[in-house]
Parts: structure tokens; C-alpha cells; sequence
């Protein structure tokens, strides 16, 4: 295999094609890219004012480009350099929102004491790295697929088909926010909606976390599990009949936290392997600390295979109840799903998995390396659970800075030169694909399927 070039095995036109494209990428406007997007908030439910600049700076350098509201707080944003209409259409899609809000209000003290620099809507930049709240994260990879969009377009790239860069609102997996007017603000609703409203491609390559090329993922099903005790007080409970809510949420949660890493080890196949957490406890009155609760209720995530359903996971999880309540005598929960996203994957056949796995291999001059044990979500379940063919690629995590790396930073930390790479990396997946005929790339996928 060849070369330190990033070109091998395209043809003469495409490596032109694709050299031309990247003279237009340079760290400086990458740099200028996230700090544009770092600075402005984003939120899940509140992404319209991101989205109506990624549109308008789209725009300026020729695209069509669109802010797609879903209500006044919330859009997407997309843009489309028209092909010749012979080709296939290629959407480069990265989400927008951030995990969390980047407001005392709302994030402390769950995150922690404190907003630290990296977790506030603002970057800094530290020669290569630039950190802030979502910088790599979402944003990162966001300004990734605005520059590969950008430069393709500069360089007046001949396209046959149509190249489509979309941003999704409601990317994170959250449910709404305070205040919300809709309920359904997170979870892909964003994604789902440009589909509805016929943002649609033949294929799709997601920018999310990894430098590798995945093509499948897991989806997540929701529980609430709600242990029921006595409602009473501490002046009676030596007196009257005394069953804790709370104490006996407590013997589930060490229960499901043994049973997850059995779940995980039962359900690990290619490269996944479905985790699962308790997430969060509701139950009591916090201004009367004098009396017990009757309910106390748990939110479980639990994630699963794509060849898990949803009411596979339901019964296999209410059975893990089951157990725990006949090993405890007098113990009352019950089980609900509330939400159920499947999980999915994509042909390794696929034009598009052939083609971003040859455009990986050629940057990094070596086979393609498959990242196993992987339990991250991300809006490709909506893109392949419509029928798109779908890869996922990314930017690996920082792990070098002048600072300590943990699961925030991690989030809020990019470095300029790994979004070169992406970028490189989309620019050729992206003039491999949209310069072809359809039957091109479906005669490729015939003869390698012949050939096998």
C-alpha cells in the first residue's frame, strides 16, 4: 500500500480533484471555524442562533444554505453544492447541540462544583488545541464538515451528484430541557426532521468522535424503575409499619450495577458492547426531610446490540428485576420503558464503507484499524434507520495538553491539526463519491462482492 501523500487509489482527475480541494484547508481557518461556533451557545432546544450562522457563513462562500427552524428557539442548518444531476447525493452531517448548557443554573452541581474555562460557551486557544464548551464534541466536528463543504465548493470541484452538509439540533441524548415548548428536543430529533423534510442522500458519512471508520452502532432504551415503600414519619417509624423507598432503591441500584457488566459481556459482538447506567434518583420532598417518600423512581440507560430490539431488552431487563425481587422478600418495583432508539449498521459492501475505508487508509499508509468495545450513540441510527447507507468518522480524543484530560475535556478540547486530518479525510470521501455515475459505485460494490 502506498503513500504519504493521502492519495492512493484514486485516479489522476480525483487526486487532482481532491489536492485542489485541500489547498483550501489551513489551520487558520479551521481555528477561525471553532472559535466561531465555540462562541456561540447551543444548548439542546436552543440551537437556532448556531444554526443561522453556520448558515450564513456557508453562504458566503456559495453554497445554498438554508436554517431549518423547528420552533422559535430551535434549527438545523444545511447547505448544498448543486451536482450534474448523474450522480450520487452525499450528505456530510455533523449535530450542533452540546451535552450540557455552559450555565451555572443548569449544569451545577452536576458537573460539579463549578464551571470550569473548557465547560462555558467561550474558546481559548491553546497554540494547537482550542478548548470550550463542545470544541471538539460536537463543534469540532461540525466546523470539519463546514470546511470540507467550504473547500470542495472553492475549488470548483466538477460533482455529479449532490453534496449536502447538514448540522442537527437535538443530537445529544437528552430529553427537553426547563422551559422547553416541545418535549421532543433531543434524541435525533433534528436529524429525523431534515429527512422528513427532504434533506435526503443516497449516502452519509457522520462526524462524530474516533478516527476510524465504523458502520455500526448501539441504540439505547430508557427504563424508570420505581421502588415503592411507606409514606411516614420519623417522629412514627419505630411506631408504625416502616418500608424506606429510598433504602431499598439503594439494593436495586447495586444490583443493576452488577448486572450491567453481565449484560455487557452477553451482548458484545463486532465492534460493540452495550453498557448500561443508572442515571439519576427522584423521590422525596427536599423541604421536609421529616417524612419518607412512597415512591422512589430510577432512570436507567440501557444501550443495545443493533441486533437487540427494543422488547428484547424490556424483557430481558424486567427479568433482572424479577430476580433481585424474589432474592429480596417484600421488595415492590415495577418497570417502565420510556424511550427506545434501535440500534444499526451498514453494509461493509457499501460504496461509501469501501470508500471512506480506502480515503483512511491512504492518510494513515496502513489497513484500516477497526475500534471495538464501543457503547456511543449518535445520530447515524436516525440516518440508517431511514435507509442510508451511513460511516461514522471522527477526531481521535485529545490526550496531550497542558492540562488534565477527563471525560469534559475530552468533550471540549480539539486540536486544529487533527481537524485538518478530518477534514482531509472528508474532502476525499466526499470527491470519491459525488464525481461518480450511480452505476459506478454500484458495479464497484458488484465486482468487490465477486471478487471476495
Amino acid at each position: 500500500m502506498s503513500t504519504d501523500d493521502g492519495l492512493a487509489g484514486l485516479d489522476d482527475r480525483r487526486r487532482t480533484w481532491v489536492t485542489e480541494a485541500w489547498r483550501h484547508v489551513s489551520e487558520e481557518r479551521l481555528r477561525e471555524l471553532i472559535v466561531g461556533l465555540v462562541g456561540i451557545p447551543s444548548p439542546t432546544g436552543d440551537e437556532r442562533p448556531l444554526a443561522e450562522h453556520i448558515a450564513g457563513t456557508l453562504a458566503s462562500v456559495g453554497l445554498r444554505a438554508a436554517c431549518q427552524t423547528l420552533d422559535g428557539r430551535q434549527a438545523n442548518a444545511w447547505a448544498r453544492l448543486q451536482g450534474g444531476g448523474t450522480g450520487p447525493d452525499l450528505m456530510l452531517y455533523a449535530p450542533i447541540d452540546t451535552l450540557t448548557v455552559g450555565d451555572e443554573s443548569e449544569d451545577v452541581p452536576w458537573i460539579g462544583p463549578e464551571l470550569r474555562e473548557d465547560m462555558r460557551p467561550a474558546a481559548t486557544v491553546y497554540d494547537d488545541l482550542v478548548t470550550g464548551l463542545g470544541a471538539s464534541n460536537p463543534k469540532g466536528h461540525a466546523a470539519c464538515v463546514m470546511m470540507a463543504a467550504e473547500a470542495i465548493a472553492l475549488a470548483g470541484v466538477p460533482l455529479t451528484g449532490n453534496l449536502v452538509a447538514a448540522f442537527g439540533a437535538g443530537g445529544m441524548p437528552t430529553n427537553a430541557r426547563p422551559g422547553s415548548e416541545r418535549l421532543n428536543t433531543g434524541q435525533g430529533v433534528g436529524c429525523s426532521f431534515l429527512l422528513e423534510q427532504g434533506v435526503w442522500t443516497d449516502y452519509a458519512v457522520i462526524a462524530k468522535p474516533g478516527w476510524t471508520v465504523s458502520w455500526e452502532e448501539v441504540g439505547l432504551v430508557w427504563f424508570e424503575v420505581t421502588v415503592h415503600g411507606t409514606h411516614t414519619y420519623v417522629g412514627s417509624r419505630h411506631r408504625l409499619p416502616y418500608e424506606n423507598a429510598i433504602s431499598r432503591a439503594g439494593d436495586v441500584v447495586r444490583h443493576l450495577e452488577g448486572w450491567f457488566a453481565e449484560y455487557a459481556k452477553r451482548h458484545t459482538a463486532g465492534t460493540v458492547a452495550p453498557q448500561g447506567i443508572v442515571s439519576s434518583v427522584r423521590g422525596g420532598w427536599p423541604r421536609m426531610a421529616a417524612v419518607t417518600t412512597a415512591a422512589c423512581t430510577l432512570r436507567v440507560d440501557l444501550r443495545i446490540a443493533p441486533g437487540t430490539t427494543p422488547m428484547q431488552a424490556k424483557r430481558e431487563f424486567t427479568a433482572a428485576v424479577a430476580e433481585l425481587k424474589r432474592s429480596l422478600p417484600g421488595l415492590d418495583a415495577t418497570v417502565e420503558m420510556v424511550l427506545a432508539i434501535p440500534g444499526t449498521s451498514t453494509s461493509r459492501e457499501s460504496w461509501i464503507f469501501r470508500s471512506a475505508v480506502a480515503g483512511w487508509e491512504a492518510l494513515e499508509g496502513r489497513p484500516h484499524q477497526v475500534v471495538d468495545g464501543n457503547s456511543g450513540a449518535t445520530d447515524a441510527n436516525i440516518l440508517r434507520g431511514r435507509g442510508i447507507p451511513t460511516v461514522r468518522v471522527g477526531m481521535p480524543k485529545v490526550s496531550e495538553a497542558p492540562f488534565d484530560i477527563d471525560f469534559a475535556r475530552g468533550m471540549n478540547t480539539v486540536s486544529v491539526r487533527e481537524m485538518q486530518r478530518l477534514t482531509r479525510h472528508l474532502i476525499r470521501t466526499a470527491v470519491d463519491t459525488v464525481t461518480r455515475s450511480h452505476e459506478e459505485c454500484a458495479s464497484a460494490v458488484e465486482q468487490e462482492g465477486a471478487t471476495a
